[in-house]
């Protein structure tokens, strides 16, 4: 037992933009107990999902690999995920650790654990809430046990669902950040909420009767983080009680932010804003990395894997897109971040570049929000990007456009397979190329919590 290799226990916290945490300087008290972890731990402060929603993120997440490494870039992928790649499940199986993933099953980018639970992460209870966090941890915290009884290290992925949508965190979670009356006839700001046809019928199925004020429904979105972060203090609570603390390797991050009441993006996760593409990255390996480190250079969610498995000691032989983050967390001189490539495909098609000062938006079709196919933005005067610049800054645009165009290029010679976003014409499931922003309207419908459910998941036993 005294070679034995550490645990690991990765928290993929859905919908988490790490704007709307305490540990990142959010003013609102929202995650105290992962604020402790991040002070026994390293903070990563400006960590990416380059490639939205949840399956070709958690693909890069599990993988090491970009979307041209995986071939998976939409939520809807048809198919397993590629056997040209090796999830970290298969891999630190081959090296002797048991595998379970709890709250993801039948995703093809959950490919290769031995065990697969699951938990009620969508729909309310007789109260009309959804306590997802304790739903996941009346299953998660069992299988902690059995798996820490076990003669093996152990590699335990949780997909928490607080703070997806629908944001009904149960008392007194719904009103720890509201204090006005959301009902208030005088406010319209939910107006535009409701007349947008693809979601409204879906906002409507949980947004209380009555509700007026967005802003109460932003606080129901960061009550939703704050009841998860106390949730999930009940699985530290565990790791410290089984007396496996200091062999386990515990990394907090998440597959895409979300837009809350940003750029017409109403309460979901699409769009290449910032909002949707930051996440936050926190390891705690006592003894393995230093403690209340905050590492201010860009990471990626490729990165994750190639880290775990340094940290944990194991040589798996592959060639990552990610690079490894240890030389990072020791201040060594390593390979920088300073640009990268964007895509999305889950209700728009849309890819861009990201600069430091420069983020370029195109899209590949006319998307529902009637958006203009191009969109420039300065980050640093505009850093909540408002102020659409394609039309008067071509310069800039071609310069970027050129750069896309030509890492692009680069990728598609490396992996020999044309960039996914190019070949992924059924993202949508309808069969058909939108040729207009109205047809992409008209066609695109999320309707009830059920079907939203539906998206997300494939009933096909192959699809593991």
């Amino acid at each position: 037992m005294a070679d034995k290799k550490p645990n690991v226990i990765i928290f993929g916290i859905d919908s988490l933009r790490r704007d709307h945490m305490s540990s990142y300087g959010y003013t609102r008290l929202t995650t105290p107990h992962l604020d402790r972890i991040a002070s026994e731990g390293v903070l990563f402060e400006k960590h990416f999902s380059p490639s939205i929603p949840t399956t070709p993120a958690y693909a890069s997440m599990l993988t090491g690999m970009d979307v041209f490494g995986t071939d998976v870039v939409a939520l809807r992928h048809q198919g397993p995920l590629g056997g040209h790649v090796r999830t970290l499940a298969e891999t630190l199986e081959e090296s002797g650790y048991n595998t379970t993933c709890i709250g993801f099953t039948g995703n093809p980018s959950s490919r290769g654990f031995q065990t697969y639970l699951d938990y009620e992460s969508w729909m309310p209870d007789e109260t009309g809430r959804t306590p997802k966090a304790q739903n996941l941890n009346d299953v998660a915290v069992p299988e902690l046990a059995r798996l820490a009884a076990e003669d093996k290290p152990f590699f335990l992925f949780l997909r928490h669902m607080d703070p997806h949508s629908p944001y009904l965190p149960p008392a007194p979670y719904e009103r720890i950040f509201y204090g006005d009356d959301e009902t208030d006839p005088a406010n319209d700001s939910m107006e535009p909420v409701y007349g947008f046809k693809p979601f409204a019928d879906f906002l409507k199925s949980w947004i209380p009767e009555g509700v007026t004020d967005q802003e109460y429904v932003t606080a129901q979105y960061d009550g939703a983080i704050a009841y998860m972060d106390a949730c999930i203090q009940a699985i530290f609570a565990k790791l410290s009680a089984l007396g496996i603390e200091e062999e386990t390797l515990v990394v907090i991050t998440s597959d895409h932010g979300e837009t809350l009441y940003e750029h017409e993006c109403y309460f979901d996760h699409h769009g290449l804003y910032d909002c949707t593409l930051v996440v936050p990255l926190i390891l705690r390996f006592p003894g393995r990395v230093p403690a209340g480190k905050r590492i201010e250079d860009v990471t990626v969610i490729s990165d994750i894997m190639p880290t775990v498995l340094e940290l944990l000691g194991i040589e798996s032989g592959a060639a990552f897109d990610g690079r490894s983050l240890t030389n990072l967390i020791a201040g060594k001189e390593t390979e920088r971040i300073s640009e990268f490539y964007m895509t999305e495909c889950t209700w728009m098609r849309k890819h861009g570049w990201r600069t430091p000062e420069w983020k370029l938006i195109r899209a590949l079709e006319p998307d529902f929000h009637f958006k203009p196919e191009l969109e420039l933005y300065n980050l640093i005067r505009d850093p909540e990007e408002n102020v659409n610049l394609a039309e008067s800054e071509p310069d800039i645009v071609e310069l970027l456009t050129s750069r896309m165009e030509a890492y692009i290029a680069k990728r598609e010679s490396q992996v020999g397979r044309t960039n996914p976003i190019y070949t992924n014409l059924n993202w949508h499931g309808k069969d058909l190329t939108f040729a207009s922003s109205q047809e992409a309207y008209d066609s695109l419908h999320i309707g009830s919590i059920v079907n939203a459910r539906s998206l997300q998941a494939k009933e096909k036993a192959g699809s593991k």
